[in-house]
């Protein structure tokens, strides 16, 4: 069992929630459960971010043991992604979870656009649902052309180059640095879709097309959350600290 101090994974109270789901992807279920965003927020420890959604974190302790200990173990399609290399773990989102937003996000807008349109009167959150959806499409449209053009390639290249060229925008933590600020901003818009739903709830006597439009957009949260965490914890830092490594070794080779 975990305690307060430390667990059999040597994951303890003061590692970020976004340290867990590195670790153990399964456990970013348990996170959903309790609310606790582990993308966007997922840098912080974890009494901290259960203490910020008051939910008691024995329980929480206790989900998380039954998940890493495996006695509550489900197949993850997650959980290889951090042996993956940086290359590998681009060509991933990109036919995953950028794949998924191309497909559903053209979807998502009809159902959202019909369902505001008639049933806004009576149902005048809808109106902020509108709004949020409009927000977070705007946003993570340009925000995967940015990753795909830009940001991905040059990852790529110092990976598979050994070296860190002159990138026209400087160092690849610009790029990062602007990604996460974007990720930010989808991370609010998801959370005011949730709250001016009251978590995705259907009203009574809701239609099937707005059961359906509900059902997307929780979707459309749970993937994004992966999707960010996998970017924000995964791939930015180990670019970064790449990056980084060459850079210092190039810097030392030229002085010698």
């Amino acid at each position: 069992m975990l305690n307060n101090q430390e667990s059999t994974t040597t994951l303890t109270l003061t590692d970020s929630v976004g340290e867990w789901v590195t670790r153990h992807p399964a456990t970013s279920r348990v996170f959903e459960q309790h609310g606790i965003d582990y993308c966007c927020g997922g840098k912080r420890p974890l009494q901290e971010a259960c203490s910020s959604k008051k939910v008691d974190i024995q329980t929480v302790l206790s989900q998380l043991d039954g998940v890493t200990s495996g006695r509550d173990c489900k197949t993850d399609p997650d959980e290889d992604f951090t042996s993956k290399s940086l290359s590998e773990m681009c060509d991933e989102i990109e036919a995953t979870h950028h794949a998924y937003l191309k497909d559903e996000l053209p979807r998502l807008t009809q159902l959202v656009d019909k369902v505001a349109s008639v049933h806004g009167n009576q149902h005048q959150w809808l109106g902020r649902l509108l709004e949020s959806f409009r927000e977070l499409h705007q946003e993570l449209v340009p925000h995967m052309r940015k990753e795909e053009q830009v940001l991905f390639p040059a990852i790529r290249t110092i990976e598979q180059t050994k070296a860190v060229p002159a990138f026209p925008f400087g160092s690849v933590d610009n790029p990062i640095s602007m990604m996460e600020h974007e990720h930010d901003v989808a991370g609010q818009a998801l959370k005011e879709i949730r709250a001016s739903s009251s978590d995705f709830t259907l009203p009574e006597g809701g239609c099937n097309t707005f059961r359906a439009m509900l059902d997307g957009l929780r979707e459309l949260e749970s993937d994004l959350h992966r999707h960010i965490h996998k970017e924000n914890n995964v791939l930015f830092p180990r670019s970064s600290q790449l990056a980084a490594k060459l850079s210092d070794a190039a810097k030392k080779g030229s002085q010698v």
